[in-house]
């Protein structure tokens, strides 16, 4: 819920800092400091243990692996037995996609009761910092849920927010490559008007950056990370749509990258315009935008995943002139707005940017809010577990 996802606001902003300074250091790195931001909110917000390393964390990779199977598998049809449903009784040994899933629900069993088991050891020792699992153990009576659904409930906000925050953050700074003559300067002149040059965004000025949440709204529509609309959904009764007859319990997908292409709500589709966003026009829902889903299937994580994008664009736009990478002979490297990645979850290839601090004065704040943040963040800091 809204009131509940700004009690993690503190979290994203402390991170986000961190990003600021990553990108200020190494800039060339920008999708490694982007998942290490993402799956470092995610995990404290959820376990109560920072990610300092994508590289290196165990349980990042451990995720990574089983989110890897999920988005190559969770693609309707893929498999025969869907539709042929008697197929799911044929053994394992004579089924290697059935194989291959036990096998992977084993690893995320594991997965995901190790994290449960490590959060209840340190809950016992009183070292553990408010999180949503300590939520759900303190609950957990009043849930009526046993320790694997707990666990799995846990690890679902994991599991999920890593990839989709850090893609959705990929594809602004797509856009910024390609468009970014278009809406940088808007952008920036209102960062400037509001914030001035002595500190960073912060949530509380959100609400005076119309233009800034207008860039992050068509940042969700331009290029939706769960371009399938996320989990197929059923309908719930007999319907007929155009002609076509929809029995209840079907299965319906909802092909969102051609619903946020449709050129009756968003004129020049392919093209990033913030704004889409500030014009009233109508559309279903509150967001303007379908990117988060619909229905009782829409993403519970929305509210949490809007603050993200919306901060970090805040923050990327006030700090850094952000462009096209220069080839050799000094001309811009053009890019490629269409190339994403195959499965459930898409997101943009990797491609050059070019990410250069607005002034010595910009860069001093960001070193200096940096410095302050991980002061703060020591209550977080990642702990030696047993995970492997």
């Amino acid at each position: 819920m809204q009131r509940q996802s700004e009690t993690y606001r503190p979290i994203q902003s402390l991170e986000s800092k961190v990003l600021m300074n990553d990108l200020l250091k190494s800039p060339e790195r920008f999708r490694t400091h982007l998942e290490r931001y993402a799956a470092s909110v995610i995990v404290t917000v959820t376990y109560g243990r920072r990610v300092e390393d994508v590289d290196t964390d165990i349980v990042v990779q451990r995720n990574g692996e089983s989110m890897d199977r999920l988005t190559q598998v969770n693609i309707p049809g893929k498999y025969a037995v869907e539709r042929y449903p008697a197929l799911k009784y044929v053994p394992s040994i004579f089924a290697p996609w059935k194989a291959q899933v036990l096998k992977q629900r084993q690893k995320d069993v594991q997965l995901y009761t190790d994290l449960m088991d490590e959060v209840k050891e340190r809950l016992a020792k009183g070292a553990l910092p408010t999180c949503f699992a300590k939520h759900l153990l303190e609950e957990q009576n009043s849930l009526g849920m046993p320790d694997l659904e707990l666990a799995y409930a846990a690890g679902s906000p994991f599991g999920a927010g890593v990839e989709t925050s850090a893609g959705t953050l990929a594809s602004f700074l797509l856009a910024c490559v390609k468009f970014g003559p278009q809406f940088i300067p808007k952008a920036q002149n209102e960062l400037d008007r509001v914030i001035g040059s002595g500190r960073l965004p912060t949530f509380e000025d959100m609400p005076r950056l119309p233009y800034i949440k207008a860039v992050a709204a068509e940042t969700l529509r331009w290029r939706p990370v769960a371009v399938l609309g996320g989990t197929p959904h059923a309908s719930t009764a007999d319907d007929v749509y155009k002609g076509m007859f929809i029995p209840k319990g079907s299965t319906i997908i909802a092909p969102l990258w051609s619903i946020h292409l449709n050129e009756s709500d968003f004129p020049d589709p392919d093209k990033f315009q913030p704004e889409r966003f500030i014009e009233d026009r109508e559309y279903p829902g509150t967001f303007g935008h379908s990117a988060f889903g619909w229905g009782r299937r829409i993403c519970p994580g929305m509210h949490l995943g809007t603050a993200s994008v919306e901060l970090n664009i805040a923050r990327i736009l006030w700090a850094f002139e952000v462009g096209p990478a220069k080839d050799a002979s000094g001309k811009d490297i053009d890019v490629d707005i269409f190339a994403f990645s195959d499965g459930f979850n898409s997101s943009p290839l990797p491609f050059p940017c070019s990410m250069i601090p607005r002034s010595a004065k910009h860069a001093k704040v960001i070193e200096h809010e940096f410095q302050e943040a991980l002061e703060s963040l020591k209550t977080y800091t990642a702990v030696t577990n047993k995970i492997s």
